[in-house]
C-alpha cells in the first residue's frame, strides 16, 4: 500500500532571528539544497546535508577536473555532510555530532585568504532528501538547546518545527522518524551534562 504523500514548500523557514547570530534558518529537502536561485532569493550561504544517501554538487561546473578524477574546490556556497540514515542505523553519537557541526557552521571564521573565497555570512538551509525527518529532527534538537526559554523540551521544539515546516498530522508519527528522535534526547541529555561539566569560553552554558 502507498504512503499518501501530502505537500510542503521545498524550503521552510523555522527561525527569523537567531539571537547572537542575525541569520535565519531554514529547512528544505533536496529540490531546495539543489536550486542555486533558490538559495540566493533566501540569503543563504551554508548548506548543511544531513543525508547519507544524497550528494550535490555545488561546485563551479566551469572547474576543471583533476586529471583521472572529478571536479573539486570551492563551491558556490558553505557545504557540510552529516551523513545520517532515515530510521534505525545511526550511532548515538551522529545525532550528538551533528549538533556540534551544525553549531560549528553557524559560528566558523573563514580566514581572509585567496583559498577561502566563501567569506560572507549568511542565512543556513539544514537539508535531507524529504526535509521532513532528518534536518527536522536536528534543528528541533538544536532550538531546544540554544534556545531552551523558547523551547524548554524537545517536544516543544518539534512541534514549532512541524508547524513551520507545514508537515501534516497524518505524518507526526515518522516526522521524525522515532529512531532519529530518540537519538537526540540521548544527545540533549549528553550536551547539557557536558556543558555542565565543562564550561568553556568556546561553549557557553545555554541550557
Amino acid at each position: 500500500m502507498t504512503k499518501p504523500h501530502y505537500p510542503r514548500p521545498p524550503m521552510s523557514l523555522i527561525e527569523q532571528n537567531l539571537p547572537g547570530r542575525n541569520v535565519a534558518l531554514y529547512i528544505g529537502d533536496s529540490q531546495a539544497a539543489s536550486s542555486p536561485k533558490l538559495l540566493d532569493d533566501h540569503g543563504i550561504t551554508t548548506v548543511i546535508n544531513c543525508a547519507v544517501n544524497l550528494d550535490i554538487n555545488l561546485v563551479d561546473p566551469s572547474t576543471p577536473p583533476t586529471p583521472d578524477g572529478l571536479i573539486q574546490g570551492p563551491g558556490r556556497f558553505r557545504y557540510y555532510k552529516i551523513g545520517m540514515i532515515d530510521g534505525p542505523g545511526n550511532p548515538h553519537e551522529q545525532m550528538l555530532a551533528a549538533y556540534f557541526i551544525l553549531r560549528a557552521a553557524l559560528d566558523q571564521v573563514m580566514p581572509d585568504k585567496p583559498s577561502y573565497p566563501l567569506r560572507e555570512k549568511g542565512n543556513v538551509l539544514v537539508h535531507c532528501r524529504g526535509g521532513r525527518s532528518r534536518s527536522v529532527t536536528l534543528v528541533s534538537l538544536f532550538l531546544h538547546l540554544e534556545l531552551p526559554h523558547r523551547y524548554p523540551t524537545l517536544e516543544s521544539a518539534v512541534a514549532h518545527v512541524r508547524q513551520e515546516r507545514k508537515l501534516h498530522p497524518d505524518e507526526w508519527f515518522e516526522t521524525p522518524k522515532p529512531e532519529l528522535f530518540d537519538a537526540a534526547r540521548i544527545a540533549a541529555r549528553q550536551i547539557k551534562q557536558l556543558l555542565q561539566e565543562t564550561p568553556d569560553e568556546q561553549l557557553p552554558q545555554v541550557c
